[in-house]
């Protein structure tokens, strides 16, 4: 069996600077799935391997709504099975990109280890994602964005000083550090593919990621500028110029006057005494300065402070819920929002001149129908055939 059933929707052709790219995403929770989407709206063509006796999913979505399959074309496979291995080592000679998520030793164990992998296929890039990397003594132990988070010592470091420590969603270590770190590491590689031939394997720990995000912090702290004691420093609370306000209506605004001068428009608005202009960065006048700031932020409503500061470079903003900014008017204005039949999301990002990416849509009957698929890597009607009649790959 080959090609799309007959009424079938093929995918539409994609654009984006990595149209022509063949990446193979081994199904997984997290951030592989996030950097595989990115990969496929960047125009890359993504076969997302799941495994055939795949159980229920932490978070069960209904597949409009599913990011971690949309934009891609969906093979079940039991890689337990020799012929079902040795399937994705085919593919995997045809493909550039392989992305992984698994714990060290389960690519190994099934037999597609890079080891193996590589000798199919030299010019792959073969990207690994852990927690905490491919060796060393917790290697093996299994965790989320908040457990290396608190490995990195980052976890520490956020929330208020009289606080226990405050999870950022679990947009550092996994997003953040996991998949921005892989989808670096894979475009490096590609690079470096462009001038060698070669491919190669790419470790990203989420740990090591999330540390490289807070590199910066880890200067200041050698400079003396930081400390490491949470909500005390510059931009975690400690300074009174860069937190949030409740205000009047039970809202929040965000103030980030850092420079000297936009702190002095936003004073001179509020309007706040004149005396704390002068001593913006005098630790002593701190107190003072937030007790006077949050009384004064306290007269107005959230909106009344955003249209007072909206024309200022101030640098105060309203505290907005993720369905109010889908329609703040910057936001509008620039389509940082997009919808997909009843799905509103973040539009493709980054943005790119010549090469606008595709939106990425829930797999169509196409992208989930073997002969198709295997058609693109190169198989044969009569190997496809096979495949079906063994059981490796649905009928």
């Amino acid at each position: 069996m080959t090609g799309s059933p007959t009424g079938a929707a093929a995918s539409p052709e994609k654009t984006g600077p990595l149209a022509g790219l063949k990446v193979i995403e081994m199904a997984g929770l997290g951030p592989v799935p996030l950097a595989a989407l990115m990969l496929s709206e960047m125009g890359a063509g993504v076969l997302r391997i799941e495994r055939a006796d795949s159980g229920q999913p932490l978070l069960s979505l209904p597949e409009e709504y599913d990011l971690d399959r949309h934009g891609r074309s969906i093979l079940k496979l039991d890689l337990k099975d020799p012929t079902g291995a040795e399937l994705l080592l085919r593919l995997a000679a045809k493909a550039d990109i392989l992305v992984e998520g698994f714990r060290p030793g389960v690519m190994e164990r099934l037999g597609l280890g890079p080891d193996v992998v590589l000798q199919r296929n030299p010019a792959l890039i073969y990207g690994r994602l852990t927690g905490f990397g491919q060796d060393g003594p917790l290697s093996a132990r299994a965790g989320h964005d908040i457990t290396y988070l608190a490995y990195a010592g980052l976890l520490h470091a956020l929330g208020r000083q009289d606080a226990p420590p405050a999870p950022p969603l679990n947009l550092v270590a996994d997003q953040g550090g996991g998949a921005m770190m892989l989808i670096a590491g894979v475009l490096a590689a590609l690079f470096q593919r462009s001038l060698t031939g070669k491919g190669q394997v790419i470790d990203a720990s989420m740990i090591e990621g999330a540390s490289m995000l807070a590199a910066p912090i880890h200067a200041y702290m050698a400079a003396g500028l930081w400390s490491d004691r949470r909500g005390e420093n510059l931009l975690d609370s400690g300074a009174p110029f860069y937190d949030t306000y409740e205000t009047a209506d039970a809202r929040h605004i965000a103030v980030g006057c850092l420079e000297p001068r936009f702190f002095a428009e936003f004073a001179r608005l509020l309007p706040l005494d004149s005396r704390f202009v002068g001593s913006q960065y005098d630790k002593s006048s701190w107190p003072a300065m937030r007790a006077a700031i949050a009384g004064r932020i306290r007269e107005r409503t959230r909106d009344e402070w955003a249209a007072l500061f909206a024309a200022t470079d101030a640098c105060v903003a309203p505290v907005l819920s993720l369905v109010e900014a889908r329609d703040h008017p910057h936001n509008r204005a620039r389509q940082s929002f997009v919808t997909s039949g009843r799905l509103e999301r973040p539009a493709p990002a980054p943005r790119f001149s010549q090469n606008p990416q595709t939106l990425a849509a829930a797999p169509a009957a196409g992208d989930r129908q073997p002969g198709g698929i295997l058609t693109r890597f190169g198989l044969s009607e009569e190997e496809i055939g096979a495949l079906a009649k063994a059981g490796v790959i649905d009928r």
